[in-house]
């Protein structure tokens, strides 16, 4: 696909958004007469709802395509409906297309148009065969315009908003593999080739460095996978003007059975998404460096399977920690806190961030308090949770604060160890686990845990069966550069 941006080229199909507004039907009359479409009963009931479209020609012949935006009160908004829109007639666009900014509330979207776009050439089925390869505006000698007076800062954001679906879309495939075309070396291996083309460091450990390094808890867990040990991966990322370093964490278990604890046998094939929160990371950290954010980062992505062997942990096991402390392990099946244990720690320890964010898909019971509208944030600094809140809010990546109170951590006592890695009682599940990685962060008081159960995988238009919704790239990425 050609990009171009100007003012002037026209093409066989134009796509003009509009949002819901009281200017609507003059914003209709002067596009109308700008691209001579006089089929106004077409347009007597277009009221720009989120997703709604209006089809005509202009009478030059071009088809025309009038597109509803919705109240812009949900900015996520804007990314999806394009991306559905283009992913619906990728095929059947030809010769070229433009896409009209018509005024300045158009025109501040650019970078979300452009990225719903180029987000509408992820396809899920990466290992199908026998299936004929059909030309799309992807593949083809198609040009898309962005028609606007204000080429120049449209350009920026076009860019922006195409880098950023280059990135989530990568992590999406990540998380959408099956587990066993993503084992932890897989993985480990895709990290170090996105860092050496996009110029961020990459320090691969195998368990054998694990071993020496005392990641006793990342260890127990991958005790159960013979064939695909554990690894440990640590990324940086940094920029002559910053004045942050910021700590990331992701959950990385490339399948989780649950181990000993084993989970039904029903929707087990979705525990290939347990590595939503690596992904995310590892896409934050990524695009980080494309956009070149004045912003240091360091990165960890403790990797894993969690499965079942005659070496697994076993429930009522105490294991050891980077940070020294015990845990009696109640249940195998919690297993994620065990590993975000390590990976804290040792970045508390070795890098002194100025601020640490982890993100997992840890909780079923962040599903049942928040749905699949928002992540858990449970944070010991009310600013960082602000800033964070803020971000979701702005990209449609939402979070919803939770309480990390004391009176939840007794709740996590062990008889046998210094904690215990599930709470006895069947309540506060996501808040619980917050309170259990808390021990691990060594005082931080600037640390914020995102727990994306929920939100990192879902339903969507896009296939029969859930898949991976790139969560977290657009969040902390905006969250960033607010910070920086």
């Amino acid at each position: 696909m050609k990009i171009t941006i100007n003012n002037s080229d026209s093409y066989a199909t134009i796509v003009i958004p509009f949002f819901e507004n009281e200017n609507l039907e003059q914003q209709l009359n002067d596009i109308s007469k700008q691209i001579n479409f006089e089929q106004k009963a077409l347009l007597s009931d277009f009221s720009a709802k989120a997703k709604e479209q209006v089809l005509g020609l202009t009478q030059s012949g071009e088809k025309v395509y009038f597109l509803g935006l919705g109240n812009g009160k949900n900015p996520g908004e804007v990314s999806k409906i394009f991306r559905s829109f283009f992913n619906a007639n990728k095929e059947k666009l030809k010769l070229g297309a433009s896409v009209i900014l018509h005024n300045e509330s158009i025109q501040n979207i650019a970078r979300d148009i452009s990225n719903g776009i180029f987000l509408a050439e992820y396809q899920i089925a990466k290992l199908k065969t026998g299936q004929k390869e059909s030309t799309t505006i992807f593949n083809s000698d198609f040009t898309l315009n962005f028609q606007t007076e204000n080429s120049e800062s449209i350009s920026n954001a076009v860019a922006k908003g195409r880098a950023m679906a280059e990135t989530q879309m990568k992590m999406m495939a990540w998380v959408d593999a099956p587990a066993n075309y993503k084992t932890p070396q897989m993985i480990s291996s895709w990290i170090r080739e996105s860092g050496s083309t996009n110029g961020f460091e990459v320090e691969v450990y195998t368990e054998k460095a694990c071993e020496e390094m005392g990641l006793k808890a990342l260890l127990a867990v991958g005790r159960g996978s013979i064939d695909n040990p554990a690894e440990f991966v640590v990324m940086k990322y940094s920029h002559p003007d910053a004045t942050k370093t910021v700590g990331l964490i992701g959950k990385g278990v490339t399948f989780d059975t649950g181990g000993v604890s084993l989970k039904p046998g029903d929707n087990m094939n979705y525990m290939k998404s347990d590595m939503g929160g690596a992904a995310a990371v590892c896409g934050t950290i990524e695009l980080a460096a494309k956009l070149k954010l004045k912003v240091n980062i360091v990165a960890a992505v403790p990797l894993t399977e969690n499965c079942i062997d005659g070496k697994a942990i076993k429930p009522g096991d105490v294991i050891g920690t980077y940070l020294g402390k015990t845990i009696e392990v109640i249940n195998t099946d919690a297993e994620g806190r065990l590993i975000l244990a390590d990976a804290l720690a040792y970045v508390k320890k070795n890098h002194h961030p100025d601020i640490l964010v982890d993100l997992a898909t840890l909780t079923g019971n962040c599903i049942q308090s928040l749905g699949y509208a928002a992540a858990a944030l449970l944070s010991n600094n009310d600013e960082l949770a602000e800033s964070l809140s803020k971000s979701g809010y702005e990209t449609g990546e939402k979070v919803w604060r939770m309480p990390l109170w004391d009176d939840y951590k007794d709740m996590m006592k062990s008889d046998v160890a210094d904690i215990k890695n599930l709470s006895s009682a069947p309540l506060a599940g996501a808040i619980t686990a917050a309170k259990f990685l808390e021990e691990f962060i060594d005082g931080h008081t600037t640390w914020a845990h995102l727990d994306i159960a929920g939100v990192a995988f879902g339903d969507s238009e896009y296939g029969s069966m859930k898949s991976s919704t790139g969560y977290g790239v657009k969040l902390l990425t905006n969250w960033l550069e607010s910070i920086s």
